[in-house]
């Protein structure tokens, strides 16, 4: 992506959804921070967007100021360590929150206004694996055994819209450990029901067909006005 391209999308996002505003109400568990967990998560926003491959790659860019020019000029951006110690402790009800804020907008301003697929907006669910180690772990982790061996990762399930117009992400919801199956179809149907249950509380009326897994359903006690 060329950097004036870029530079006009940044100002999009910060502009019609006020994407700044979410990440300065960041919050995390450092004590005395230098940088606070909006300075730290927008150059990892900024990585995202530009689809880099590591935070190597991510560091190399900062490190060259290639972002430079999207900050007011004197900006100090925080070193790759700074953003890897806020990442492990960051509040990731925040995100939500910030989620949730870029949906409404998009419903305000009419974005799906004609639907995603025949008039009806559709949104597909599917789990994914976050990270996984075979050496660190967390109180969140699920854990699966191997002979000697202990993998603990992150999985979650993700909803987001199909068909015709932007690939919004409506919603996430994490695996809990203890709660929910390892196993993928046990624990992903179990997390997937949770996360249609936040949708509908956060979104009401938005989603008027679910796909899962190739399957294409109503959610059990709606009707096609959506959820």
């Amino acid at each position: 992506m060329r950097k004036n391209h870029f530079a006009k999308l940044v100002k999009y996002m910060k502009n019609v959804y006020h994407v700044d505003r979410g990440l300065n109400k960041l919050s995390d568990g450092r004590v005395n921070p230098t940088y606070s967990t909006g300075q730290v998560i927008l150059p990892v926003l900024f990585g995202f967007l530009l689809r880099i491959k590591s935070f190597n790659e991510l560091n190399l860019m900062i490190k060259n100021n290639e972002f430079s020019k999207l900050f007011p000029r004197g900006t100090k951006l925080p070193q790759i360590d700074a953003i890897r110690d806020t990442l492990k402790v960051m509040d990731i009800d925040g995100l939500k929150q910030i989620n949730q804020h870029i949906v409404k907008a998009a419903i305000q301003n009419k974005t799906f206004e004609n639907g995603t697929i025949d008039g009806y907006m559709v949104a597909a669910i599917d789990g994914t694996k976050f990270f996984g180690s075979n050496k660190k772990s967390c109180s969140e982790c699920l854990k699966n055994t191997k002979g000697k061996t202990t993998h603990c990762f992150h999985s979650g399930a993700v909803m987001s819209t199909v068909g015709i117009g932007p690939k919004l992400v409506i919603g996430f919801e994490m695996y809990k450990p203890g709660q929910d199956a390892v196993a993928k179809d046990e624990g992903e149907l179990n997390v997937a029901k949770r996360l249609i249950s936040s949708v509908v509380k956060s979104h009401r009326k938005l989603i008027d067909v679910v796909v899962y897994d190739a399957l294409a359903c109503i959610p059990s006690g709606l009707t096609t006005a959506g959820i």
